[in-house]
């Protein structure tokens, strides 16, 4: 979805009219509900750094309030279907039985290394991984290693990456849902293959929309440039 700068200009009258009697337009403060046509909703506003964040179905539009000009949009967690793997030697019979398993699944699979226990280093595999997801070559990361930490910290080094380890369907759920993770970090010293199955499941098919969790993405998206 891309917005122009006339849809900055009707997103921001619009925003202003809908907060006369709340401190004009651009009041800062709480998320606020300013109505429900056209599918936009909700807003934000960080004052300091004049940005207005709108919700318009599934994406927060970034506008800039000294020009009214949209400066980027940021979409929700998309549908999985394909999805990029790599594991160090530590990971590599986790990740022999979930590549399978995966594809079983219908899920299009990107197996990015290691194949053997050669040592691997992790940043190597979760760099791999994380690149292609940035690059929209798959919707989805699974990096493993011995505890899962490193693949994260590493993924997370790549702009754009929201990677998460995760022990149990409870935090992959919280993971997607409310931090809009990208990839799955997982400990294959921590989990049997069993043990992993339902994580990545339930990492997996977990969206996330609601307005309000995907507004904060574009506050961690600004992190990455700070």
């Amino acid at each position: 979805m891309r917005y122009t700068t006339a849809t900055a200009a009707m997103f921001c009258l619009a925003v202003g009219a809908g907060l006369q009697g709340q401190g004009g337009p651009y009041h800062a403060g709480p998320v606020i509900q300013i109505g429900g046509e056209g599918g936009w909703d909700y807003l934000t506003v960080d004052a300091a750094a004049h940005r207005l964040y709108v919700s318009h179905a599934t994406h927060v539009v970034v506008i800039d309030t000294q020009t009214n000009t949209v400066v980027g949009d940021i979409p929700d967690t998309p549908g999985v279907h394909g999805v990029a793997i790599a594991a160090d030697h530590s990971g590599v019979a986790l990740k022999a039985a979930l590549v399978p398993w995966l594809r079983g699944r219908g899920l299009a699979v990107a197996d990015l290394g290691v194949a053997d226990g050669t040592p691997a280093d992790y940043p190597d595999t979760a760099a791999a991984v994380a690149r292609a997801v940035v690059r929209a070559e798959a919707d989805a990361g699974i990096v493993i290693d011995g505890a899962g930490l490193g693949s994260a910290i590493a993924a997370n080094k790549v702009d754009g990456i929201r990677a998460a380890m995760c022990v149990n369907e409870t935090l992959a759920r919280y993971a997607r849902q409310h931090n809009g993770a990208n990839v799955l970090a997982l400990g294959a010293t921590l989990l049997t293959i069993e043990e992993a199955k339902p994580i990545v499941a339930r990492f997996l098919e977990t969206p996330m929309t609601e307005p309000r969790y995907i507004a904060r993405l574009a506050k961690i998206a600004r992190l990455e440039s700070a």
